[in-house]
């Protein structure tokens, strides 16, 4: 009991015996706060990600996963698979500067440097400020979208940080007008382009039950304008009748152009197509949107996955792909980081994400669907793709020669900021 409450108390206490791995002649100890919902394997896929290119680029770095509290037992066990002397802590640093539990006072207390992961936003803002208030130690963040959910706290706080690393252009030049001051501002990959999970063995399994053969058919990915996470039992959360209805209002406008470009690619080429989900709500999507709307001659050569997955059994697959295509982009980061062609569409309900295909040197496999002009050009685009796979693959393997490059960059700083001149 003695030993719990001293691990709970405040944080300032133990900073008196903290020093820099370094400078003990010990490893830098990371804490990785990461891993913000489990009903999304592209969310998943940062974690992932982002350790495979600590393990890879700082191998004597020692690193501890903060995670949020949603991760599941199943996910965890996939990412001690790939990671297996991984350890995981929960919980957060309440006002008073005390850990809501033991184990992470004790990673709070070990560790040396707090990385921000990859995500939407500063998602985890409020632990970021407790890590600054209650211990006083260096921060950075990896590859994030900046433009919702900001306000000056949170403006304040990047300005403190040792480096913030935007995975799109646009994001970067915002946080320059907003005035941010951090020393180092640069584009820095999601962390997701690294991802390397694996389940070979159910990939396989599900190809062969599926009559899919390796590099015979493309990956379609679909989704409406806002989650609907009111259909996710997890989630608990009641109906949001306004975005209901806006999707409602803007899923056939969205999808049109995909379906055609599916019923293309089974008439015009030996291809099939496969339908896939990036959340779990996507399933009744491709279903709704896609299958049930398809002629009865193209129906035949598409299939459509009823389940959901985890990364690693959909990475798995789309490596043994041709591509993807549609309007998710995690899945199609997790493609091209792996060397296999993606074409992505977006609308402004997503962010600015999108734009790194343009950083990345993808730009014409881009298509923003809140611009009329642009339906047109997406069935082209896809065909192409199906037809020249290997000009495909050689586009790709440009882009990720850059992103592997900014990679060795971006871990390059990590690795300064944990040398004895700067803990």
């Amino acid at each position: 009991m003695q030993r719990r409450r001293f691990l709970q108390s405040s944080l300032a206490t133990v900073l008196s015996t903290a020093c820099s791995g370094a400078e003990r002649g010990r490893k830098p100890r990371i804490l990785l706060r990461s891993s913000w919902q489990v009903v999304n394997i592209g969310d998943i896929a940062h974690t992932p990600g982002v350790l495979a290119l600590i393990e890879k680029h700082f191998p004597e770095a020692e690193v501890i996963l903060w995670a949020s509290s949603d991760l599941s037992d199943e996910v965890a066990g996939m990412e001690h698979r790939r990671f297996p002397n991984l350890k995981i802590v929960k919980g957060r640093i309440g006002a008073d500067g005390k850990a809501s539990s033991a184990e992470l006072g004790e990673a709070i207390a070990w560790a040396d440097f707090l990385l921000h992961g990859s995500g939407p936003s500063l998602v985890a803002a409020n632990d970021v400020a407790a890590w600054v208030k209650h211990t006083q130690k260096p921060f950075g963040v990896y590859g994030i979208t900046y433009g919702s959910f900001w306000d000056a706290d949170r403006k304040a706080l990047l300005s403190r940080a040792k480096f913030v690393y935007f995975r799109d252009s646009v994001s970067l030049e915002h946080a320059k007008q907003q005035g941010i001051t951090c020393p180092i501002m640069e584009f820095g990959p999601d962390g997701a382009f690294a991802c390397d999970l694996r389940d070979d063995d159910r990939a396989t399994a599900f190809l062969k039950a599926n009559d899919l053969e390796e590099g015979k058919f493309l990956c379609c990915l679909s989704r409406l304008r806002f989650t609907p996470y009111w259909t996710i039992p997890s989630k608990k959360r009641p109906v949001d009748p306004e975005r209901h209805a806006y999707n409602e209002q803007m899923k056939e406008h969205d999808h049109a152009a995909l379906r055609q470009a599916i019923t293309a690619v089974v008439r015009e080429t030996s291809m099939k197509v496969l339908l896939c989900p990036e959340d779990m709500t996507q399933m009744a999507v491709g279903k709704e949107m896609f299958l049930e709307k398809l002629p009865d001659d193209v129906k035949q050569r598409v299939v459509w996955r009823e389940k959901f997955w985890l990364t690693d059994e959909a990475l798995s697959t789309y490596i043994r792909s041709a591509g993807l295509f549609g309007s998710e982009m995690h899945s199609p980061i997790m493609a091209v980081g792996n060397g296999i062609p993606a074409i992505v569409c977006r609308f402004k309900e997503q962010t600015s994400k999108g734009f790194m295909w343009r950083d990345i040197g993808l730009g014409d496999w881009l298509f923003d669907l809140d611009q009329p002009d642009e339906h047109r050009k997406i069935v082209p685009a896809v065909l192409n793709l199906a037809a020249n796979p290997v000009a495909a693959k050689e586009r790709v393997a440009k882009a990720r020669a850059f992103v592997e490059q900014r990679q060795r960059d971006t871990m390059a700083q990590l690795k300064r900021n944990l040398s004895p001149a700067t803990t």
